[in-house]
């Protein structure tokens, strides 16, 4: 290949080579457009939601979602799932924001790898859920700490301030399932093909049996979801804004484990039993920061919860 001295080049060739490097530099920064004509008709926001849900992972896709409605140049949004969940108030708060904004255009959440517990909670209102082929997703149950009957504390102010009575905690945590299980069968009971006490049972589904069994409504990709909104919302062309979410530190998460019946045994950090699932965790138990106890929570019917030791045994004999 000749390369000639831009000095011997004409006038009229220098002017073509500059104008040349400038399309190419051009094209390296400008936004991605998708479609067949170079002015965009809008814009679809792709907002990740990944790793452990915290207050600040809410506050976060509140605003970005919040942002999106406010946005006249932001016609449809696909959420980027890969979170295993988290804080059931941080969920929901989640599932609000999405259910808001899915009211105002089209909203279309994709797993790649994980779409678990609390991060499924938050994309059911969306209008459809695509999975990769072996995407895990599902998991509707909630844990909480292993129940520890104790006397009145010595240093108590007020009347039973330092009593404690398991009842109290098993009722939080079938209060805080029995609502997450509600809004799975308000937002996809039709698609579900299974029954409200199986989809209790906290299983968590591969992206094509989830397709199959109604917790996922797709076999795609975050580009395939992108082009889907853009359709739903009517733009021949758009640009892709992405949204990437602040990186999280990788925290110890609850994963649990059947125990042959209708319970689920679960522990904090790396279960040896298997399969594992991700569960919501309560307040008590998000706020002790992964203990590390096993604990049992009450099944759909209300069977009480037992505990259960670091080998994933019964120890509660007839779960009394």
């Amino acid at each position: 290949m000749a390369v000639w001295p831009l000095e011997r080049l004409s006038r009229r060739q220098q002017v073509a080579i500059a104008a040349a490097l400038a399309i190419v530099a051009g094209a390296l920064v400008a936004p991605q457009v998708y479609g067949e004509t170079t002015d965009d008709d809008g814009t679809v926001a792709v907002i990740e939601v990944s790793g452990i849900i915290t207050s600040n992972t809410a506050q976060e896709l509140e605003t970005e979602l919040r942002d999106a409605r406010h946005n006249d140049s932001v016609n449809a949004v696909v959420l980027d799932v890969n979170s295993g969940g988290g804080s059931p108030g941080s969920s929901e708060r989640m599932y609000m924001a999405v259910e808001r904004t899915a009211q105002e255009m089209p909203v279309i959440a994709a797993v790649d790898t994980i779409g678990a517990s609390g991060a499924y909670y938050t994309m059911l209102p969306a209008d459809e859920i695509y999975v990769t082929p072996t995407a895990e997703v599902g998991s509707v149950g909630v844990i909480g700490p292993a129940p520890q009957p104790t006397g009145p504390n010595e240093g108590a102010s007020a009347p039973d301030k330092g009593s404690f009575h398991p009842d109290d905690h098993r009722a939080q945590t079938e209060t805080i399932k029995r609502a997450f299980l509600e809004s799975v069968m308000e937002q996809r009971g039709d698609e579900i093909e299974l029954s409200r006490t199986e989809v209790a049972h906290a299983q968590t589904y591969p992206g094509v049996e989830a397709v199959e069994n109604g917790y996922a409504d797709e076999i795609g990709t975050v580009d395939d979801a992108i082009a889907d909104t853009a359709e739903e919302a009517g733009l021949g062309s758009y640009e892709v804004e992405i949204r990437e979410s602040e990186r999280q530190q990788n925290l110890p998460f609850a994963f649990g484990a059947s125990d042959g019946g209708d319970r689920t045994a679960v522990e904090s950090g790396d279960s040896t039993v298997h399969p594992y699932r991700p569960l919501l965790v309560t307040p008590d138990l998000w706020n002790a920061l992964f203990v590390g106890d096993w604990t049992a929570m009450t099944d759909d019917e209300g069977v009480p919860s037992v505990e259960v030791n670091g080998t994933g045994t019964d120890d509660g004999g007839d779960g009394s």
